[in-house]
């Protein structure tokens, strides 16, 4: 089965003109999961202190219009992404800890995804909190 990790971003509310949220949909077949650090807790169905699964559509924007594809991953780096993101409520350091700025936040979950993955993306300079 073919599966395609896709990164997406949005203008985050107010400051988007400075910072975006990064979040990960991964694709197999007919299926769509959305995975992603928000600002609240234990939001909606299958959320893990501040890691949500599909709170939102994939490709909905969280409120300052709409998302964009970054990058797209399939074969052997999009498997790999998949098996972290998917095992990231057991091994992601921060599920219950959020802080807008410095982090963690959105973007320093997917900047630590990337680095379990050995993927070498660069995520854009309004990812606040990548770094962290």
């Amino acid at each position: 089965m073919k599966i395609i990790v896709q990164l997406r971003a949005a203008k985050i509310p107010i400051i988007g003109l400075i910072a975006v949220h990064y979040w990960y949909v991964i694709i197999r077949e007919n299926q769509q999961d959305r995975w992603e650090i928000w600002q609240n807790r234990n939001v909606g169905q299958s959320s893990w202190g501040h890691l949500h699964k599909n709170l939102l559509s994939p490709s909905s924007g969280v409120g300052n219009g709409n998302s964009w594809l970054t990058k797209s991953w399939t074969d052997e780096v999009g498997n790999q992404l998949a098996e972290t993101i998917e095992n990231s409520p057991m091994i992601y350091p921060y599920n219950y800890l959020y802080r807008y700025f410095p982090g963690p936040n959105s973007n320093t979950y997917v900047r630590w995804i990337l680095k379990q993955a050995k993927c070498d993306y660069p995520l854009s300079f309004r990812a606040i909190g990548q770094y962290y």
